[in-house]
């Protein structure tokens, strides 16, 4: 069957969402704000849950349109054909969103909406009320200036749920932002990585997992498990290959540091359920007190060619500006005294990037603005020298 897919991502990620679809070999359609529009079919249902490491959730696109009253919502989600996918016992549950659309009342949509598939299945099998007992199949539409888009959500929990999470601190990254700045990062399995702030370990878990080729949604389960339209063998077929295809075997040199004990123990703790507790060192250290080669990470050197990845903190309390500024200064320092190194700091505080101005005269030489949840950051990037080729190029 030919489908419409849509991977929903965090505004900010929709380009890393883009090339992470274009890996698995689909062909993309569009991509707009917070969504990337692709052709798949029922494999790709499966394929997508388990690969995709930096979107929110996978839909099904069941169709789109203008409604401007109640009437003309009803007649349209009636007309599009819910019985291709949803069978006669399937529940669903309808969830949404509208802004600045003439329906605006969210609870007034989903009750048609509701409505109007139950019509259309009923008539479809011939049944004057539906029983809903199998598996469920929640609708989402999307109104924007009265352009309703109606999905079918084959994710279930969200994409970020990755199973590992057993520790968390105040304000956790969310995986999906942590394996994305992963990506937009040069870490790769044959270079250093480390993180000065690393919180319950989640841009630690989601680095080893991309350098052994992990796929993130291999440890869960999804709601088109139980479709009828995606067949057992199909998940079965995809799990397999997806664990044959892991790299056990390569050696990882990844450390994270933090300067509050009970964050250490969680990263420890959510290392250990993730399976990945020994790939990675984790200490309890002030990162001002870090640099390279001072036996943290174990080997590591001045002319490694390693890769800083840290989420700062953000400072919103008095007091914390102070503190920030020593944060800054001291990556100033190591940019300057480690050019090699190759620093990715994600935060709120445009501060940073002037303090670091300031010791090394140089800007970052990327920034991407990024949403950490509701708060707006900046991705900033210090690139460090290409190491060398084997053959004595530069990669």
């Amino acid at each position: 069957m030919k489908l419409e897919l849509v991977a929903t991502a965090t505004f900010g990620l929709e380009a890393v969402v883009r090339r992470e679809i274009e890996a698995l070999g689909y062909k993309i359609i569009k991509t707009e704000d917070g969504r990337v529009t692709y052709l798949g079919d029922e494999r790709a249902i499966a394929r997508s849950n388990l690969w995709l490491r930096s979107a929110d959730r996978v839909y099904v696109r069941m169709g789109e349109f203008t409604a401007e009253n109640f009437e003309e919502l009803f007649q349209q989600t009636k007309a599009l054909p819910w019985e291709d996918i949803i069978p006669s016992d399937g529940r669903f549950p309808v969830v949404g969103t509208s802004v600045k659309s003439a329906l605006h009342s969210v609870p007034a949509c989903q009750s048609i909406v509701n409505k109007a598939v139950a019509a259309r299945l009923g008539e479809f099998y011939c049944m004057e009320r539906l029983p809903e007992t199998g598996a469920v199949y929640r609708i989402r539409f999307a109104a924007n200036k009265d352009r309703f888009l109606m999905m079918l959500d084959t994710s279930g929990d969200g994409l970020h749920k990755r199973g590992y999470r057993v520790q968390d601190v105040a304000a956790p990254m969310k995986e999906t932002l942590a394996a994305a700045l992963v990506q937009l990062s040069f870490y790769n399995k044959d270079r250093i990585l480390v993180d000065t702030c690393c919180g319950s370990g989640t841009i630690l878990l989601e680095a080893a997992m991309i350098a052994r080729n992990i796929a993130p949604g291999l440890s869960r389960n999804f709601a088109s498990e139980e479709w009828d339209i995606v067949s057992k063998d199909i998940w079965k077929d995809e799990k397999k290959k997806a664990y044959e295809a892991a790299d056990f075997d390569s050696e990882l040199s990844i450390t994270g540091m933090d300067i509050d004990r009970r964050a250490v123990k969680a990263a420890k703790e959510n290392a250990e359920e993730a399976g990945l507790a020994d790939d990675m060192d984790i200490v309890c250290m002030d990162m001002t007190k870090w640099e390279p080669g001072a036996g943290i990470p174990k080997g590591a050197s001045a002319d490694d060619h390693g890769v800083v990845i840290s989420n700062l903190p953000y400072g919103v309390r008095i007091g914390d500006s102070k503190a920030n500024q020593k944060i800054y200064e001291h990556f100033g320092r190591l940019m300057k005294d480690y050019p090699n190194w190759s620093f990715f700091l994600i935060t709120s505080d445009k501060a940073l990037e002037k303090e670091i101005e300031k010791i090394t005269g140089r800007k970052a030489d990327r920034r991407r603005k990024l949403y950490n949840g509701m708060i707006e950051t900046q991705f900033y990037q210090y690139h460090g020298a290409r190491p060398a080729k084997k053959d004595g190029g530069a990669v």
